[in-house]
């Protein structure tokens, strides 16, 4: 695949501490007006679209306005995200979507575009993102990935998160630790940075901070800057 044949404008979907990895697959359950639009124009096109989190946490937000989808519809998204090809779906009695998203490529969005449409699009760069579309298979020693993997299950043990551990380790360790990010106990800010590293390394360095100050402090959560 080249990032010449990827859409440059894309549907998005702000989703409050969600991050999304290529190679990776995102179950969905679409319900929301807005957004069964969109996967169903998604659907009769290309099947793509892309998932980003807002700078806040919208649940919370939403919990105290009194229109949620105002502030939905104008809250302010992180500039990189990732593009999502639906390969399998199903419609619900009840009118929902359920669909499997499949990672492609990380983007970064250049502009918002105007429309008439009840979801947002944006224009979006792969550039910065072209190793995505290859096999990331770096060299990463064996006490490293020992050593990240105890972090994590530790991480996860102390937020009170039952994981099975043998289905995931089953995965090629890129996948697995891009799936962990993905799925762990994080806050917003600290999932997007493993979104934004340029690659597994960078990524299982700023996992390995991000759990050395959860351990070392045993009664505040803290995040890093």
């Amino acid at each position: 695949m080249n990032i010449e044949n990827l859409p440059k404008k894309i549907s998005i979907f702000p989703l409050s501490n969600v991050i999304f990895f290529p190679k990776t697959v995102l179950p969905l359950n679409i319900f929301e007006k807005r957004y069964l639009e969109m996967v169903n124009d998604s659907i009769k096109k290309d099947r793509y679209f892309g998932i980003v989190q807002p700078k806040y946490n919208l649940k919370k937000i939403k919990s105290k306005a009194s229109n949620a989808n105002d502030v939905s519809s104008k809250s302010n998204l992180f500039s990189v995200g990732c593009l999502g090809k639906i390969i399998n779906f199903s419609e619900t009695d009840d009118g929902r979507f359920i669909i499997n998203l499949s990672g492609i490529i990380r983007f970064k969005i250049e502009k918002e575009v105007k429309n008439e449409k009840l979801y947002r699009e944006a224009i979006v760069n792969y550039i910065n993102f072209k190793q995505d579309l290859k096999d990331e298979n770096q060299d990463i020693k064996k006490e490293v990935k020992k050593n990240i993997l105890n972090k994590i299950k530790i991480l996860f043990k102390k937020r009170g998160y039952k994981i099975n551990w043998s289905e995931l380790e089953v995965l090629e360790f890129a996948q697995l630790i891009d799936t962990l990010s993905m799925i762990s106990p994080l806050s917003l800010e600290e999932k997007q940075s493993l979104i934004e590293a340029k690659d597994l390394s960078e990524r299982i360095k700023i996992l390995e901070k991000i759990t050395d100050l959860c351990l070392v402090d045993k009664f505040e959560i803290k995040t890093i800057q």
